[in-house]
């Protein structure tokens, strides 16, 4: 299945009193690049989140947006430093007794002295932390490979179109490369004819030079690998391979290669046109490959 790079994925979990909200968005890039911003208490699964996302995704600048908000109650509790609490009470009963000072120190102060009584995170339970996250994720993924493969699908008639379009092309170099030939053989000889009037030259004279001119613009071998480039390309459109990206942008270079040597060998202004036109065409299948993962 073709999978275009470009996609946007989201999905919202809740696990209890947890929940995880996930977003992916995903464009082109040559390898994959993964950037994930998530809370700090979440850090510790960004391996994982890493190993489950290449799974899906082969290539492409990825962008994984994770938010967590916890509802419960019990995400923290109140400690109490009982060995702290002493110590502040004897420093307190030795500074009244040495400047003769009234002992009024209460509970409630005393609770308020630094450390005594602290606000302490509980720890997660990570298995269940990962069982929610991961949950969010799965939906988010499989959403985002959804949409770069409707898009990717698109993009496969797009240049199954174009492609068809550069084989008629082919074809037409096809047809008019004898043509070339005929009416250069035409024009030599009327040259030949003005120039020696009525003087008689061998037709074997005339024929070697006609072979030395099919041999230079002769582009046979170019149009059968074009065309062959092109079927494969059309073959591997059509396969169920993945990560099909890197091989379609190579494929494409070799057609431009071919593309170039016909041009550089026209000596006609319709294949010269057409020559322009399939480096065109080429030129648009590259841009839209880079799209493709």
């Amino acid at each position: 299945m073709i999978k275009s790079m470009t996609g946007f994925g989201r999905c919202e979990v809740m696990e209890g009193e947890r929940k995880f909200t996930v977003e992916v968005k995903g464009v082109n890039h040559r390898y994959l690049d993964i950037n994930i911003r998530m809370p700090k208490k979440l850090n510790f699964f960004e391996t994982s989140i890493r190993n489950l996302l290449k799974h899906s995704i082969q290539r492409g600048k990825v962008d994984i947006f994770i938010t967590y908000e916890d509802l419960s109650e019990s995400q923290v509790s109140l400690k109490y430093n009982e060995t702290l609490a002493e110590e502040y009470l004897s420093y307190l009963k030795k500074m009244a007794e040495t400047f003769s000072l009234e002992n009024d120190i209460r509970v409630s102060s005393l609770s308020r002295y630094p450390e005594v009584l602290t606000m302490e995170e509980q720890a997660p339970d990570e298995e269940k932390l990962w069982l929610g996250l991961k949950n969010a994720l799965d939906g988010a993924v499989a959403q985002f490979v959804e949409t770069r493969g409707l898009e990717g699908e698109n993009l496969k008639k797009d240049l199954t179109g174009k492609l068809d379009g550069m084989l008629m092309m082919v074809e037409s170099i096809e047809e008019r490369a004898p043509q070339i030939i005929a009416e250069y053989r035409k024009k030599l000889e009327k040259k030949v004819k003005e120039l020696l009037e009525d003087t008689q030259i061998e037709d074997s004279r005339i024929a070697a030079e006609v072979v030395i001119f099919a041999d230079k613009i002769c582009t046979d071998e170019e149009v059968v690998r074009l065309k062959s480039h092109v079927e494969h390309m059309k073959e591997t459109l059509g396969s169920n391979e993945n990560g099909i990206g890197r091989k379609l942008d190579f494929i494409a270079q070799e057609m431009n290669r071919e593309a170039n040597t016909i041009l550089s060998k026209a000596n006609d202004l319709e294949i010269s046109n057409l020559g322009i036109e399939l480096k065109t065409e080429i030129e648009k299948i590259r841009e839209q490959i880079q799209n493709i993962e």
